[in-house]
């Protein structure tokens, strides 16, 4: 039983990590410039979040379901003043040099909270597992709460598999890459990762 559990939650954090979004653009963008340790960190903050979400959903924690449905204007505030904010530092970012490639335990620990905090602060975040949950015969039926935190697992596994998959792929092609075109790639990844910023931002107003 727990087996197939932990696989509805695998297939279930994977499918909602992997469509490239904001956090999809800086885990290419870190991979590209600082190697695999920065994109994988990059990926586990996103992955921790996604399972916080998973607990909630899987634990049927309704209050702070409805808590957070409640209040997910103010989310969708600050994560898109945040997407703006990161979508302007990475444009104006210069490729890191190889003897800096990995950088610092803070900067690593900067990279691992500033997907953290944006993918905890993506309304549509909750609001997918919460949906997802609800339509899945499996977790309709979790006997108790060991079943629930065996799918929770499987929702941390199948997220951080996307992001070993992303980060690795483009590690393998990242010496290919001159400073001006990692410097092309910061400017891109910047105006799309502000582009969503801006896009969560109209979507209060309208």
């Amino acid at each position: 039983m727990f087996d197939t559990i932990f696989v509805s939650g695998l297939v279930l954090g994977f499918s909602i990590a992997a469509p490239v979004g904001p956090i999809g653009a800086l885990c290419i963008q870190r991979s590209l410039n600082r190697g695999l340790v920065a994109g994988l960190v990059t990926g586990l903050g996103a992955a921790t979040a996604d399972a916080i979400y998973g607990t909630v959903a899987a634990f049927g924690l309704t209050v702070i379901t409805g808590t957070l449905t409640a209040h997910t204007d103010w989310l969708g505030l600050v994560g898109g003043l945040f997407l703006l904010y990161l979508g302007l530092t990475t444009f104006r970012k210069a490729p890191a040099t190889q003897a800096a490639a990995v950088g610092t335990a803070a900067s690593l620990g900067a990279d691992y909270l500033s997907t953290f905090v944006l993918t905890l602060t993506n309304p549509m975040t909750i609001l997918a597992f919460t949906l997802i949950f609800s339509g899945l015969e499996t977790t309709r039926s979790l006997p108790n709460h060991t079943a629930a935190a065996v799918m929770v697992g499987g929702v941390f596994a199948g997220s951080g598999l996307w992001w070993i998959f992303l980060s690795g792929g483009v590690s393998l092609v990242r010496e290919k890459f001159t400073p001006t075109h990692l410097q092309w790639i910061n400017r891109i990844a910047g105006v799309v990762i502000a582009g969503f910023g801006m896009v969560a931002l109209l979507q209060l107003l309208f």
